[in-house]
C-alpha cells in the first residue's frame, strides 16, 4: 500500500508520512457485524490503572473478525476491502453463497470480486483457510491458530506472515516474523498469504496529537518522577537511575531483563527471536 507524505504547510505536517488508502473500497462498515467497544482509559474493573498512558481518542465500533473461519467448504465473494481502527492490517467483507456475511484478516494480494473459501478442499491462493497438514511447504501463512479450533491467535497485524519450513511428526515448523521458529499442530488452521498494509511500519505520525487521537496519552520518564513515584525518581538536576539497571515503576527488572522459566523451557519454541540486524 502507497503512503503520501503531506505538504509541509504546518510543523506538524512536515514529517508526517500518512497512508494513502487506495486500496480502501467502502467507508461505512457493515451494521450487522458491529458491536459496542466501550473506552476503560486503561482501568480494571475497579478503577485501578493497570495500562498506563491510556485514554482518549475518538468513538469506534468493533469488527467481528471471523479468526475461527467457520464457513468451511462454503465458498465466499469479496465484497470489499475496509479500513478497522481497532487493528494495523485491513479487513475484507465478505458475502457467502449461503446469505451470511462476515469479516476475515485481508491479504495483500486480495481484491474486491476474488473468492475464498475454508476447508480442505481449497486452493492455496491468498484469503483461503486450510489445516497446516494441507500447506505445502514454503507457503506464507498468517492468521495461525496455537490450538485447533480455537481461531487464529499469531500472524495477525499489518504486513505479517508465517513461512511454514517443515513438517515433524505431529507438527508444523513455522518461521515467524519476529524470527521465532516454532512447532505448532498439523491440526490448527491457517489462512495463506502476507497480510495488507505491509507499509505500516514506514508511517510517520509527524504530531503528538495524532498519537492522542489513537488513545495514547504522554509517558512520562521515570527519572523526571520523585522518588514516591518511581524507583528512578529524585536526584538532584539530570542524575542517572542510580542503580544497576532500569526497573519498572513497581520495581521489577526490565528492558532486556528475561522473564521466561528456566526450570521450564518450551518444547515447541526451536528458535528463540534474536535481535534483527
Amino acid at each position: 500500500m502507497p503512503l503520501k507524505n503531506l505538504r509541509p504547510v504546518t510543523p506538524g505536517t512536515r514529517n508526517a508520512v500518512r497512508p494513502s488508502f487506495e486500496e480502501i473500497t467502502r467507508k461505512k462498515p457493515e451494521k450487522s457485524l458491529l458491536t459496542s467497544l466501550s473506552k476503560r482509559g486503561g482501568r480494571n474493573n475497579r478503577g485501578r490503572v493497570t495500562t498506563r498512558s491510556r485514554g482518549g481518542g475518538p468513538k469506534r465500533m468493533y469488527r467481528t473478525i471471523d479468526f475461527k473461519r467457520r464457513k468451511e467448504g462454503v465458498p465466499g465473494r469479496v465484497v470489499s476491502i475496509e479500513y478497522d481502527p481497532n487493528r494495523t492490517t485491513r479487513i475484507a467483507l465478505i458475502f457467502y453463497a449461503d446469505g451470511e456475511k462476515s469479516y476475515i484478516l485481508a491479504p495483500h494480494a486480495l481484491t474486491v470480486g476474488n473468492w475464498v473459501q475454508a476447508g480442505p478442499d481449497a486452493e492455496i491462493s491468498p484469503g483461503n483457510s486450510l489445516r497446516l497438514r494441507h500447506i505445502p511447504t514454503g507457503t506464507v501463512v498468517h492468521n495461525v491458530e496455537l490450538t485447533p479450533d480455537r481461531g487464529g491467535q499469531m500472524v495477525r497485524s499489518a504486513g505479517a506472515g508465517a513461512q511454514v519450513l517443515s513438517r515433524e511428526g505431529e507438527h508444523v515448523l513455522l518461521r515467524l516474523p519476529s524470527g521465532e521458529m516454532r512447532r505448532v499442530l498439523l491440526n490448527c488452521r491457517a489462512s495463506i498469504g502476507q497480510l495488507s498494509n505491509p507499509d505500516h511500519k514506514n508511517e510517520s505520525l509527524g504530531k503528538a496529537g495524532a498519537k492522542r487521537h489513537l488513545g495514547r496519552r504522554p509517558k512520562v520518564r521515570g527519572v523526571a518522577m520523585n522518588p514516591v513515584d518511581h524507583p528512578h525518581g529524585g536526584g538532584e538536576g539530570r542524575s542517572p537511575i542510580g542503580m544497576p539497571g532500569p526497573k519498572t515503576p513497581w520495581g521489577k527488572p526490565t528492558l532486556g531483563y528475561k522473564t521466561r522459566r528456566k526450570k521450564k523451557p518450551s518444547t515447541l519454541v526451536v528458535r528463540a527471536r534474536g535481535k534483527r540486524r
